[in-house]
């Protein structure tokens, strides 16, 4: 006799109840790793990261009223094609003591399109 109770709470349990896992499904997402981020719009509030808009050009941790780590406001970064790519890279590493939560893009070509993307939002 099993010392496991059957009840609608515990069902007995036996190998038979296992069930493989459906294989994944991996999805492929249009350059738009971080929505949150991603605000180019004129005048638009900031959410997660600051507004985008006139990112090119502009120091780094300089849009009004948005509260930037310390590393990133004194960087002295100046954001362009060059500086977004590497930073996209690992933005941890690029800004040491930044408080960006985003990981990264390992791919050349997705920093190339969200770059591209961004120059033409912005």
């Amino acid at each position: 006799m099993s010392s496991l109770q059957t009840s609608p709470l515990r069902p007995a349990w036996s190998p038979s109840h296992i069930h493989p896992l459906p294989p994944l499904t991996y999805v492929t997402l249009p350059c738009d790793p971080f929505p949150a981020l991603v605000a180019p719009s004129q005048g638009g509030a900031h959410k997660q990261g600051p507004n985008l808009n006139g990112l090119f050009g502009r120091q780094s941790g300089q849009a009004e009223n948005y509260s930037y780590s310390t590393a990133n406001k004194n960087s002295g970064i100046i954001w362009g094609e060059d500086t977004l790519f590497e930073y996209l890279l690992a933005p941890k590493n690029y800004i040491k003591g930044t408080k960006m939560v985003f990981a990264g893009i390992k791919s050349a070509k997705d920093r190339k399109d969200l770059i591209a993307y961004l120059k033409d939002s912005t």
